[in-house]
């Protein structure tokens, strides 16, 4: 599947239309459901490599390696996974906050102080999750190279990454998935 094919698997599968408040409280007359799209396999196989390219596209910009790849609960995950087994780093899962039993942790995986981790996005609007995300991991002492998003809406998230100064990149637009509102 080359990368238009995949921008219209993924637009098939996942464009709704009607009326939605998105996360970031904003009302949108589409909606991307990414768990029609991260649960099919032969999409999920195909994000995983445009994912590697570009994992290795934003460490050439940064002049920094990844060693960990890093992806927020829930859409992150399997994202990450994919990447993961496609360019063999390891990588972490980011609960939404602490759990309250067992190890009580919000990050799973290991990640030592000072590792460089770009961290996976499902679809961005204002990329208020990547932004948390990123902050639960800088806390914990890693060093983003940046934020990939499989879908930007371009609404907001790359301003705001550059803002926050976060290196943000997308594997397609909406634009790319052929949504013009």
């Amino acid at each position: 599947m080359n990368r238009e094919q995949l921008a219209k698997a993924i637009a098939d599968l996942a464009l709704l239309r009607g009326t939605f408040t998105l996360r970031s409280g904003r009302t949108s007359n589409y909606y991307l459901d990414k768990y029609l799209f991260s649960t099919k396999p032969e999409v999920l196989r195909e994000l995983g490599r445009l994912f590697a390219a570009r994992i290795a596209d934003m460490e050439r910009a940064a002049g920094a390696k990844a060693t960990r790849l890093a992806g927020a609960e829930l859409g992150g995950i399997p994202l990450v996974t994919a990447a993961s087994l496609e360019t063999g780093l390891p990588c972490l899962f980011i609960r939404n906050s602490k759990k309250d039993y067992g190890t009580a942790k919000q990050l799973e995986g290991r990640l030592e102080k000072g590792e460089g981790v770009i961290l996976l996005e499902d679809v961005a609007t204002t990329a208020g999750q990547a932004l948390e995300a990123v902050k639960v991991l800088q806390d914990l002492g890693a060093n983003i190279i940046g934020v990939i998003a499989t879908i930007d809406r371009q609404e907001g998230a790359a301003a705001n990454m550059s803002a926050a100064g976060i290196r943000f990149d997308s594997l397609f637009t909406k634009r790319d998935l052929g949504i013009d509102e």
